[in-house]
């Protein structure tokens, strides 16, 4: 689920056909949330027969602990902060995405800041110039370590033990770096954990792309996967493979790729029905606190006691779908490495599935996203104010959102594009899927700012599963034409999606390297035109400073105020939609070192269940 870059202008390639900014006119000011439809599938009733019995079933799956192989982590163990990850120790990885000049994946990665380590301000840049507004400056200190987050020990899936929360595993030695001496540590993810609020709007999820705007209800890979099948129930014991499609359900795309995830949630080779066997005869929540007062859960929570009344997923998963997606006297039996049968219930043998096990994915990834469909952060002070209220910013506030729109100073809002503040929105992506800028096609709603070199990490340049490019616009049969007359010449190397703003001030570190602390970091970055100008792929073009910010803290601290005025106090004080059960996430290690491999001792976090009406303001990162 990684910080989207916060991209707060597009920074203008500088080649010899680019047109003055002055005689673009502003756009008019962003407009409130409020104003966007939240999107769903067109045909999600196929699917689901009880919205909020859905939304209830996402939320316990979501913040539910032994849904990690570990029987510890939970989606929510890395998005429990303002939907991000606040923790501070055992964050670092080593830009395990870096890759050598032909694009082969570079074997020699090595950590500037060691495994385990503790973070503190003072690491913060990343980068560090001697100058903060000359990019050319000599740097004091630079890393190409990513701050994102940890997940599950190296180890490899042997069986789900029924009832219990941990997974039968082999553990093995951890061969990416994340051990010290004989002790694997929580391995990390390699880009920084984007917020899951407003996600719901994102045409397509992950820095990325990969999650596509189409589920198919097995993966992430929506169409591209042509063999991604779920069976239904067409009559008690018949049932057919069929292939789904859900549009604008990237959510759901993006929920079933962390659960098998090797450095996320699973140990190899886990599969969604063992995750399905494991979860569907657990009581929800069981090791886990629900507030009686939870907005989605409260109705069935044991408060003080942890769990839900109810006794099963499955119940829930039979509350929130259609009984074809769940019910049949048959079973599935999917053998590693041999075709797929069906066999009568009667000749079930251990390692078939149920059909609501073997379908599980489509469960899960629907399920989380109607969860996520409510977590919209839409009643900041700016959205008040775009709704009539004129009181509810602060002059300097007004002041920044001029600058954020204005196209001679700020260009901000070429980014991040209308009500959702992003060009990666369902919104404009469907308007218009590729974007033409200085000769150049790329896909709408992503860019290169200049964070670390495209070779560190290339993000949406890269390739799926299946060999196809991420890119849409790399695949696109029709590329528009240039001022020549010939297809614009496509770029994608080091390009990554544009986020939202909303609650931003909540969300450091930022950019995706987590490679920065502070939101006047960001504006000195944005100021002196990024730390790494030149663009691989383009024979010398480079990105260009801003007009604005350079020598002006005036409009610096204008700018700031428009983005602390998208802060919902909802989110800061987890009152609904934002509340949620408890929680305890690891936070790095007590290393003991053992004459054989062991996994070090965790150190957990308590988050402590909340109800609708909130808690406590959420601790920023480094608080």
């Amino acid at each position: 689920m990684h910080r989207l870059i916060p991209c707060l202008a597009l920074l203008l390639l500088i080649t010899a056909t680019v047109l003055s900014t002055a005689e673009a006119a502003d756009p008019p000011r962003p407009p409130s949330l409020k104003t966007i439809a939240v999107p769903e599938p067109d045909n999600l009733n196929a699917f689901i027969k009880n919205r909020q019995q859905a939304i209830a079933l996402g939320k316990a799956l979501f913040w539910e602990m032994r849904a990690g192989s570990d029987g510890k982590t939970a989606c929510a163990s890395c998005h429990f902060n303002a939907g991000a990850d606040s923790r501070s120790k055992n964050q670092i990885n080593p830009d395990s995405n870096r890759v050598h000049p032909d694009g082969s994946p570079d074997p020699d990665l090595a950590f500037d800041f060691g495994p385990n380590h503790s973070l503190t301000v003072s690491d913060f840049p990343l980068r560090q110039l001697s100058d903060v507004l000359d990019r050319t400056s000599a740097p004091i200190f630079d890393s190409n370590d990513v701050v994102s987050s940890q997940g599950i020990f190296a180890a490899d899936f042997i069986k789900i033990n029924p009832g219990e929360s941990r997974d039968a595993v082999s553990i093995k030695a951890d061969t990416d770096g994340f051990r010290i001496n004989n002790a694997n540590l929580r391995r990390v993810a390699a880009r920084n954990t984007p917020s899951v609020i407003n996600a719901v709007f994102n045409y397509r999820n992950f820095y990325d792309g990969r999650a596509q705007n189409e589920f198919n209800g097995v993966n992430n890979w929506g169409t591209r996967d042509p063999d991604a099948r779920v069976y239904k129930a067409v009559s008690r014991i018949l049932l057919e493979p069929v292939q789904i499609n859900l549009n604008n359900s990237s959510l759901a795309s993006q929920s079933v790729a962390p659960p098998l995830n090797d450095r996320e949630m699973s140990a190899s080779g886990r599969h969604f029905p063992d995750l399905g066997h494991k979860l569907l005869k657990m009581r929800p929540l069981a090791l886990q606190q629900v507030h009686v007062d939870d907005s989605a859960l409260g109705l069935y929570s044991r408060w003080p006691y942890r769990g839900l009344t109810i006794k099963s997923y499955a119940e829930m998963v039979k509350a929130a779908f259609h009984p074809e997606w769940w019910s049949s006297n048959s079973v599935i039996r999917a053998i590693e490495g041999q075709p797929v049968t069906i066999v009568p219930r009667l000749e079930q043998i251990e390692t078939d599935y149920s059909l609501m096990e073997y379908n599980f994915s489509l469960f899960f990834g629907l399920a989380i996203q109607m969860y996520e469909s409510t977590l919209v952060s839409d009643d900041t002070p700016y959205d008040r104010f775009m709704m009539g209220d004129t009181s509810a910013i602060s002059e300097a506030a007004v002041r920044g959102v001029d600058l954020f729109r204005s196209q001679t100073r700020g260009r901000c809002i070429n980014c991040h594009e209308g009500a959702e503040l992003t060009g990666a929105s369902i919104t404009r992506v469907s308007a218009s899927p590729i974007r033409v800028r200085d000769e150049q096609a790329f896909d709408r709603g992503f860019n290169n700012i200049g964070v670390r070199p495209s070779s560190n990490d290339i993000g949406i340049g890269g390739a799926d599963f299946f060999g196809n490019p991420l890119s849409n616009t790399r695949s696109a049969s029709v590329i528009p034409n240039c001022t020549n007359g010939l297809p614009c010449p496509v770029i994608a190397d080091g390009f990554m999606k544009v986020p939202g703003l909303r609650n931003v001030e909540l969300t450091a570190p930022y950019f995706h390297n987590g490679g920065t602390l502070t939101l006047k970091n960001v504006l000195d970055f944005y100021s002196r035109g990024g730390d790494f100008a030149r663009l691989e792929q383009l024979d010398g073009s480079e990105i260009a400073p801003l007009n604005i910010l350079i020598n002006s803290a005036d409009e610096k601290t204008d700018l700031e105020a428009f983005l602390l005025s998208l802060t919902d106090e909802r989110v800061r004080f987890q009152k609904a939609p934002f509340d949620h059960p408890q929680l305890y996430v690891p936070n790095g290690h007590t290393l003991e070192d053992g004459e054989s491999l062991i996994n070090a001792k965790d150190k957990f976090i308590e988050i402590k269940a909340v109800g609708r009406d909130g808690g406590l303001p959420m601790a920023k990162f480094l608080e």
